[in-house]
């Protein structure tokens, strides 16, 4: 038996339960890992409240990285005792130990410990899609980024600076600011105390932004197309603040004939090729130093609870991990 945590009922972090498990041997295409490390996301959170519906009882978590322990019928990619990191469906990775399909996982390289890698997978491959492929940054450009200062938006802010890309990001606290500055962000906004779709125009001189990524939804997502150029992209990748509201399409053409995407990482990931390409650009980022991973909370995996409290609330900043 191993520990894990499991939802039996949808709702608050509550329904989080720590309790044994059996593992049990890997299937065709599967492999076990013994898991040294847990990244923590804001899609657990919808999958703990139902948003994004699970058969119950439910494990959460997709993100982890540690060693293989056994390997099912036909996996030749990784083998027992290989490094092993991955941010994949299904959900499950808030365990001691998990049976997953082996085409999610990925060998870790040495130069980088399990808490980097459990830390940045989900996070940094999709800094990885928004900006190499979603709307392909080649430097030079101006762009709006929301939530700067958490997970995703660190990792961002110090991709940009290496492409050469002038990013405007939005925090809720000065501190935040500061800290997304620091990680190369070029101007913050305060939304507690600016306006930033006036404060987007007064730094574009008027003219906007090509392209506007959107973790936030419901909060942000109006005031996000009209930060937009003519013809810009609005990515929207998540919804920490809610769903984003039906519309009209005529809001898009109103502001200038704008572009709407809802992308998430399981569809640019979704082959192997592709999966292996994002990963190999991510290491290389994380190795040469252009990106620094910051995991500035750290929870045992049986305080699982807490650590939902504290990214709902906004407490957090940059990676969070659970340690089994």
């Amino acid at each position: 038996m191993t520990k894990a945590i499991r939802c039996f009922s949808n709702g608050g972090p509550e329904v989080m339960e720590y309790v044994d498990v059996e593992v049990g041997e890997p299937g065709a295409g599967e492999a076990r890992v013994r898991q040294h490390a847990i990244g923590l996301n804001y899609i657990d959170v919808y999958f703990r409240t139902g948003l994004y519906p699970l058969p119950l009882p439910a494990g959460l978590g997709m993100e982890g990285a540690g060693v293989i322990e056994a390997v099912g019928s036909g996996v030749t990619h990784v083998k027992p005792g290989d490094r092993v990191a991955y941010a994949t469906r299904p959900p499950g990775a808030y365990a001691e130990a998990r049976v997953m399909p082996a085409e999610g996982l990925v060998k870790l390289p040495d130069s980088i410990s399990f808490e980097t890698g459990a830390a940045m997978m989900l996070q940094g491959l999709t800094v990885q899609y928004l900006f190499r492929r979603t709307f392909p940054l080649k430097g030079g450009e101006t762009i709006l980024f929301h939530a700067a200062a958490g997970g995703v938006g660190l990792i961002a802010c110090q991709w940009a600076r290496a492409l050469g890309v002038t990013m405007i990001g939005t925090v809720g606290s000065d501190e935040k600011g500061e800290l997304a500055k620091a990680h190369g962000c070029t101007h913050v906004i305060n939304y507690n105390k600016e306006n930033f779709v006036e404060r987007v125009k007064e730094l574009t001189g008027g003219k906007g932004v090509p392209v506007v990524y959107d973790s936030i939804g419901n909060d942000t997502f109006i005031g996000s197309l009209d930060c937009l150029s003519p013809l810009g992209m609005m990515v929207s990748f998540g919804s920490a603040s809610g769903p984003v509201p039906p519309f009209s399409m005529n809001e898009l053409a109103s502001r200038g004939s704008l572009f709407v995407t809802r992308p998430s990482l399981f569809s640019y990931a979704a082959k192997r090729e592709d999966l292996e390409a994002m990963a190999a650009e991510l290491f290389e980022m994380v190795e040469s130093g252009k990106i620094k991973i910051e995991i500035n909370q750290r929870y045992p995996l049986k305080d699982a609870k807490q650590a939902h409290i504290d990214l709902e609330s906004r407490k957090t900043t940059g990676s969070t991990i659970l340690v089994p």
